[in-house]
């Protein structure tokens, strides 16, 4: 918990230089990014390999999967500069040394398998399955908040990966959904 409350003051602190999350989200910042962000841990085993969290940005969700789970490998993929600097520094003053920052457009990362692949508000589902399918195995878990979108998103693709991914209810937003499932 302390290093929960410690992210959200750097997050308060940091969003006031930079555009980390919207303004009014701060003031439900515990229900809105931080729980939001920890429900995905239920669709995960607690033991696991790499985390990606593609497009990372505010380091949600990586930084607090990173924060409750210290021991898994999380990556974080980040092309913005600012942004890049600021992870770095969370993760440092947070002490999180499988919590590991690349600083690259997602194009440019190097391809390893990863036991798990989460974005939000990253990209559409369609352009998250094309850029990072290389990522994925056939035990790879994808997970991926979606808000509101989620089950037009999932109905705008292909039949066969239709059938691959399903819909849960967010616990944080009853509105919102979050795309579970596996390539194959």
């Amino acid at each position: 918990m302390e290093k929960l409350d410690r992210f959200v003051a750097m997050l308060t602190a940091e969003s006031a230089l930079q555009n980390l999350v919207a303004k009014p989200s701060l003031e439900v910042v515990w229900q809105r990014h931080i729980a939001d962000s920890a429900q995905l841990l239920e669709y995960f085993p607690r033991e696991t390999g790499r985390w990606l969290d593609l497009g990372t940005g505010a380091g949600l969700p990586g930084v607090i999967i990173a924060i409750m789970r210290p021991e898994w490998p999380v990556m974080l993929v980040e092309s913005r500069r600012r942004r890049i600097e600021w992870l770095l520094r969370v993760t440092g003053e947070l002490e999180l040394p499988y919590c590991q920052v690349i600083g690259k457009r997602l194009e440019q990362v190097e391809t390893v398998p990863v036991s798990v692949i989460s974005a939000r508000a990253f990209a559409p589902l369609a352009t998250i399955l094309d850029l990072s399918a290389r990522f994925s195995t056939s035990e790879t878990v994808w997970l991926l908040p979606k808000g509101r979108s989620a089950a037009q998103e999932l109905n705008a693709l292909d039949t066969k990966q239709k059938q691959l991914f399903h819909v849960k209810q967010s616990v944080t937003d009853r509105e919102s959904g979050i795309i579970v499932g596996k390539l194959s």
